[in-house]
């Protein structure tokens, strides 16, 4: 089966990753738009991190344990940004205590209605409906602006 990050093939001597920065990028170019996913993706981390957390703690950690090998594949400083998010996330879904689940799934239905907003505004949809990997790859395309700021190469 071919996914939409197939159809997009990397020229000769690009990486992976900014073969899927460059096209999860395509539907993010509204700054109105930009501005969001830099809240509304943090934000949708920590609720699932919290709501998985509350269903389970091994849950939440195979999650991260999961997402972790999948950034490991594609950029050692990106994997390395993400195991210090990953802990900073369960810090703060710990300091949520009892109250996790409700607060984290109050913050993935405001998040996500915003992420759609953003999708309004930019007129295209979000990259993960062509491929489920840009859920993954939304973290990364927030953190590459960030390191583009700040002169970090990833």
């Amino acid at each position: 089966m071919t996914t939409a990050a197939d159809t997009h093939a990397p020229a000769a001597g690009t990486r992976r990753v900014d073969q899927l920065l460059a096209h999860y990028g395509e539907s993010h170019r509204n700054p109105t738009n930009e501005l969001i996913h830099f809240v509304a993706i943090p934000a949708i981390m920590l609720s699932i991190v919290g709501m998985m957390y509350a269903a389970h703690p091994w849950v939440a950690y195979a999650f991260l344990a999961a997402s972790v090998v999948y950034y490991a594949r594609l950029s050692v400083v990106f994997l390395v940004t993400m195991v210090l998010w990953s802990g900073l996330l369960l810090a703060l879904v710990l300091a949520m205590g009892a109250m996790a689940f409700k607060l984290s799934l109050a913050i993935f239905v405001v998040a996500w209605i915003f992420q759609f907003i953003g999708h309004k505004i930019e007129g295209k949809k979000p990259s993960f409906f062509e491929d489920l990997q840009y859920l993954w790859v939304g973290p990364l395309f927030v953190l590459s602006k960030l390191f583009s700021r700040l002169g970090i190469r990833w």
